[in-house]
């Protein structure tokens, strides 16, 4: 169900109407729940307490998800959405197989098993996938708004770029965000040797490892370029996955890597942590524009670490 936030004129005591609706929610969820956590004896003896029944915990789930759609709407009017986002679909129970989109393969890509390069997944459920590259930007107010309005999303770190502050890609790791490599210093990698290029994935993994407590299996190419040492190297490091994307958004437009310009089910959306420095907006505004046009066209965001 999508919930539209509209301004309301008329508010009590200068509360918005979905705050005052999520309090009620809530309290009306505590209240039912509460009577069915209660024990009570068996008739005629002591006893166990009495398991709720169906209709108090159907009563009960529908408060909290009222509660829970109010509280998101509430959330999107305060960082000025034009609606809620869509909540995802349950992640799938068999895993897509992820390969290597035609044209983007490598020689030896299949006989060597090596890492796919791939823009979207394989999925006819309207979602996409949120990713965003290199580390730049450390807006407060971005991991803020993303975690009010539950959004997830996949980072792709530059070492040169997020070492002056790991603790702010911890707080969002700590959100529940899976951080992948991007290399060391975000070079042109095929203009690079095997063993270069091997120490820049391999570099990162160890980077990533140390401070954020894991090597991830997942990483992205600088610019989105690629040759076959490149995949070797990046298996070498631990790596399984090289997405890169289909479409890139900025605080002020869309890039589109396909003829029809389009959004399709699967998916994966590129942008950066980028802010007035080197934008006409902040985090905040490009991610408005990217949730309000997803929104629109009957997008949910996915996490993407739940397909592969």
């Amino acid at each position: 169900m999508r919930v539209v936030v509209q301004n309301d004129k008329s508010q009590a005591s200068g509360v918005p109407v979905a705050v005052r609706c999520a309090a009620l929610a809530l309290a009306a969820a505590a209240l039912l729940t509460g009577c069915a956590d209660r024990t009570e004896p068996a008739t005629g003896r002591g006893g166990p307490a009495r398991a709720p029944d169906p209709q108090t915990r159907r009563a009960a789930e529908h408060a909290r998800q009222a509660a829970e759609h109010a509280r998101l709407a509430a959330a999107a009017h305060r960082w000025g959405l034009d609606r809620a986002p869509l909540a995802p679909p349950a992640p799938p129970a068999r895993k897509p197989e992820i390969t290597a989109r035609d044209g983007f393969e490598v020689d030896g890509q299949e006989e060597e098993g090596l890492p796919p390069v791939f823009t979207t997944i394989p999925t006819r459920q309207k979602v996409v996938f949120l990713t965003i590259d290199d580390g730049a930007e450390k807006d407060p107010a971005f991991l803020r708004m993303m975690s009010e309005l539950k959004i997830p999303y996949t980072a792709f770190l530059s070492d040169y770029l997020v070492k002056e502050d790991y603790g702010y890609f911890r707080r969002m790791q700590a959100r529940g965000v899976t951080l992948n490599n991007h290399t060391l210093t975000h070079p042109y990698l095929p203009g690079l040797s095997y063993d270069e290029q091997k120490h820049e994935i391999c570099g990162m993994q160890d980077i990533m490892k140390k401070q954020f407590g894991k090597a991830p299996t997942v990483f992205r190419p600088p610019y989105g370029n690629y040759n076959g040492d490149t995949l070797r190297a990046a298996r070498a490091c631990g790596i399984r996955y090289a997405p890169i994307w289909d479409e890139e958004v900025f605080v002020d437009h869309w890039e589109y890597r396909e003829w029809d310009r389009s959004l399709h089910p699967g998916d994966i959306v590129l942008t950066h942590f980028r802010g007035r420095d080197d934008w006409n907006g902040t985090m905040v505004d490009d991610m408005r524009r990217f949730l309000d046009k997803v929104t629109r066209e009957g997008y949910a965001v996915a996490r993407l670490e739940d397909y592969l």
